[in-house]
């Protein structure tokens, strides 16, 4: 898998400070870096053949269709594409005019991500979002009339601005545009964020963890009844339609990442990252430099990584792997450790894996973390 940071980003969100903004005079120097960065580490992953390639990070559909396409044939300079690779563009509803969809129709983009976040003006504006209620719905239309199937859309609950009523709405409008993957995230707060900010002013209410966990369990309950599968605790797909890139972070498949800020895995036990200042990554690349760290994560760390990872999907932690893995005194906390839990059904075993019933997985995170090493 090969993941592509694009760090160009319109707009900072109330509810987010991950951002990068830089002048779009960039551009260029950028795209040029990002090549040079492909070419280096071309033999970084131990296959060659590509089953995901995803455009992700700030603003990708910033680009235009035409410099994402030589992006594109950059990573096959060097790499072969399955048949049935799954190339995922993310892209905000305002980027996705005509024009542009037409473009990329041409292109090998066969997946959208779109950041919907809610289908109401007042959601929106709270989240400082650059397009209308209107523009989210049309979006997705004028997907689909380009021929853009697999479609996945963000949607954000326990939104101050929102109610149970309102997150139905917003979940009977996705089903009714027939968007065959959903990730649906709870609204949190940030520090140094706007949004920060406007709830210690009381201007705007905090999140309420009760309304959270009961919007929560009505998604999941609204889709599955209408052919989702709950598949990760943050994502919901039709059959056929599972994330394949985010699946393989799911599975610890080995991936490569791409661009300021982007990270990367060997699938054991080196994790690598690149700067985020963007000016630093393209003097390196300038160079012919990586501009990149890496850490060996111990033992530990990959014990904690599995469980935490593992515990927030359908297919839990392969007990057997685990085994193969590691060591007496790792196999001896985790099983002091999870004894109380199973004994209280907040963890059971099926299959000779390890899960958390799905009843539990608003608070899977906590569940995972009281197995960790530390």
């Amino acid at each position: 898998m090969i993941y592509i940071h694009i760090p160009f980003c319109k707009q900072k969100c109330s509810y987010c400070n991950f951002h990068f903004s830089t002048s779009l005079g960039f551009k260029d120097e950028m795209l040029a870096a990002m090549k040079t960065e492909i070419f280096l580490r071309k033999d970084e992953l131990q296959s060659k053949n590509l089953r995901s390639l995803y455009f992700g990070g700030g603003t990708p559909s910033i680009l235009t269709p035409d410099e994402i396409k030589t992006l594109i044939d950059e990573v096959l300079k060097h790499f072969t594409f399955e048949n049935d690779i799954e190339i995922t563009l993310e892209a905000n509803p305002d980027d996705l005019d005509k024009s542009f969809l037409r473009g990329l129709s041409g292109s090998s983009i066969n997946r959208l991500s779109i950041g919907t976040q809610s289908f109401f003006e007042d959601d929106l504006k709270l989240m400082n979002r650059a397009h209308t209620a209107n523009e989210a719905e049309d979006s997705i239309k004028r997907s689909q009339d380009f021929g853009f199937e697999n479609l996945s859309i963000d949607l954000i609950y326990g939104s101050p601005t929102s109610n149970l009523k309102i997150w139905k709405e917003n979940l009977n409008k996705t089903v009714a545009l027939e968007v065959p993957h959903i990730s649906s995230y709870a609204l949190t707060i940030e520090s140094k964020t706007a949004l920060e900010n406007w709830i210690s002013k009381g201007k705007v209410k905090s999140p309420r963890e009760e309304e959270q966990n009961k919007e929560f369990y009505y998604l999941s309950d609204f889709l599955k009844n209408n052919g989702f599968e709950h598949y990760e605790v943050s994502n919901f797909a039709k059959p056929g339609f599972y994330s394949r890139h985010n699946s393989g972070y799911w599975k610890y498949k080995e991936y490569l990442g791409i661009g300021p800020s982007a990270h990367s895995y060997n699938g054991f036990d080196i994790r690598s990252w690149n700067v985020a200042n963007n000016q630093q990554y393209i003097k390196k690349l300038n160079s012919n430099l990586l501009a990149k760290e890496e850490e060996v994560l111990s033992m530990e760390d990959q014990f904690n990584e599995m469980i935490m990872i593992g515990l927030r999907t359908i297919w839990g932690v392969d007990l057997e792997n685990l085994k193969q893995k590691f060591n007496g005194r790792i196999l001896e906390h985790f099983q002091n450790e999870t004894k109380s839990k199973l004994e209280e059904k907040v963890l059971i075993i099926e299959g000779n894996h390890l899960k958390i019933p799905e009843k539990h997985w608003f608070m899977a995170d906590g569940i995972a973390s009281d197995l960790f090493i530390v």
